[in-house]
């Protein structure tokens, strides 16, 4: 089978013949004449004689032959590389195809010179044709957690726990206290960087310092000096201390005893609202979006469920292995959290990781093809709230960071891609069958745990 697409005249034609129509998989050898490669170097050269300046010549009058024998080779090399994503682009044009990722090209006669056809070999998988799923066959069951008295208490009780305060106090320091401590650390007696400080406030117990430490100041009292001996753990972050026992020359100055904050109006003002009723209607509201962002995971997550039932068609092969690779790579990572960098053997996908990845791949292309053929868009509202909500991670940094998204179209599009997931999935949701029914906290964390043993 071949095909024919025409440029200019009918010598500059390239010649297109199909060699691969497998499923999915698309091969194609297209031959592009010389006279045609010829024609465009002369005319990329002309183009650049018009601003050109040579010494013994007016400028843009340099001879063409000139021009040729200085920058010939690098035009030619310009002019290929041009011609041919062009004849690729032309191709899939058309042939009205869609590929699945970059197509693959590749130069046939490597010997090439000028005044040969070049000849390349183009090879690409296309997107599968999604078939159309009936959204109202779909059933669901959202789970709802109302917001319990129990649970503002538990919150309130935590906040109380965070806002605690300190009272100085005569007596032995014990477990809770704060001591404030005056410190110089030794490694076979030589003081080392980060090692000392002076008035440092520690809380005995809080597991600030190195394992050991905290516990030999218990039963000291204010103005009492210890030697606190201790080794570094091996998974210290500084390489230089890995390991490494210590000596920390140590005074205590003050002793101060923890006091509980009283849950009332005060506490209230000290979060930022006008009394105790206005806090607790804050913490409801809280406690009600946290356990609507769990059910709304639970929900979507069964939705997927059923669609992996619902739904089968062809995938692409490349990317289906890509993917295959990708979750193998990933799930031993998590297996083996200690190996850092990629310095390690390939990693095989086993039959479950092409499991997880087919998945995958069926429920991207299903999602990205519903959104499209529906029109489903991400407004640039949207996609502004979502950057500023990333952007209060760094603060301080925020101009930074919205300048660094706006020149990078990656990481834009990883913040664009759950949301338009996310609206895709309601859409969906709008058309299945959901009855609600009421759980408790403890059920929907138990629900939600069951969903985690199936890794996807």
């Amino acid at each position: 089978m071949s095909a024919v697409v025409t440029n200019k005249s009918e010598i500059h034609k390239m010649q297109v013949n199909e060699t691969t129509a497998d499923g999915l998989v698309r091969g194609y050898e297209i031959t592009l004449p010389a006279a045609g490669i010829a024609d465009k170097v002369t005319e990329k050269l002309e183009a650049h004689r018009k601003d050109f300046a040579m010494k013994g010549f007016r400028k843009g009058k340099a001879p063409l032959n000139l021009m040729r024998k200085m920058f010939g080779q690098s035009v030619l090399g310009e002019t290929m590389q041009q011609m041919v994503d062009e004849s690729v682009r032309d191709l899939i044009t058309e042939k009205d195809h869609r590929p699945a990722m970059t197509p693959d090209i590749k130069v046939v006669n490597e010997d090439f010179k000028e005044g040969d056809d070049l000849s390349i070999t183009v090879s690409y998988e296309l997107l599968p044709d999604v078939p159309a799923v009936d959204f109202s066959s779909i059933s669901l069951e959202k789970l709802v957690v109302e917001v319990s008295e129990d649970a503002v208490s538990e919150s309130l009780e935590r906040l109380a726990a965070d806002a605690v305060s300190y009272d100085t106090r005569d007596g032995a320091a014990e477990d809770k206290d704060q001591v404030t401590i005056n410190f110089t650390g030794r490694i076979d007696g030589e003081p080392f960087d980060g090692g000392a400080a002076e008035d440092f406030p520690l809380v005995l117990g809080s597991g600030q310092f190195i394992p050991g430490f905290e516990e030999q100041l218990v039963g000291l009292t204010a103005g009492d000096k210890k030697d606190v001996e201790v080794t570094f753990p091996e998974d210290y972050g500084n390489e230089d201390l890995k390991g490494k026992a210590a000596v920390f020359e140590t005074e205590i100055k003050e002793i101060k005893a923890p006091k509980a904050a009283e849950i009332d109006d005060e506490l209230a003002k000290r979060f930022g609202a006008d009394d105790l009723d206005s806090l607790k209607e804050t913490i409801r509201e809280r406690v009600a979006a946290e356990y609507g962002q769990a059910t709304r995971a639970h929900l979507k997550r069964k939705l997927l469920d059923a669609l992996d039932e619902k739904v089968e068609f062809e995938l692409p092969p490349t990317m289906l292995d890509v993917e295959g690779k990708q979750v193998a790579h990933q799930l031993w990572h998590e297996e083996n959290p200690d190996v850092e960098g990629h310095d390690h053997p390939e990693i095989e996908p086993t039959e479950e990781h092409m499991r997880i990845a087919k998945r995958r791949v069926m429920l991207g292309l299903l999602l990205a093809d519903l959104g499209s053929k529906n029109e489903i868009q991400v407004g640039q509202d949207e996609l502004r709230d979502a950057v500023m909500q990333q952007a209060r991670q760094y603060p301080g940094q925020e101009r930074q960071f919205f300048e660094w998204i706006q020149n990078n179209q990656q990481a834009m599009n990883e913040i664009q891609a759950p949301l338009f997931e996310d609206k895709v999935i309601d859409h969906i949701l709008e058309q299945a069958t959901l009855t609600e029914k009421t759980v408790t906290k403890e059920e929907l964390e138990a629900a939600l745990e069951a969903l985690e043993t199936d890794a996807v």
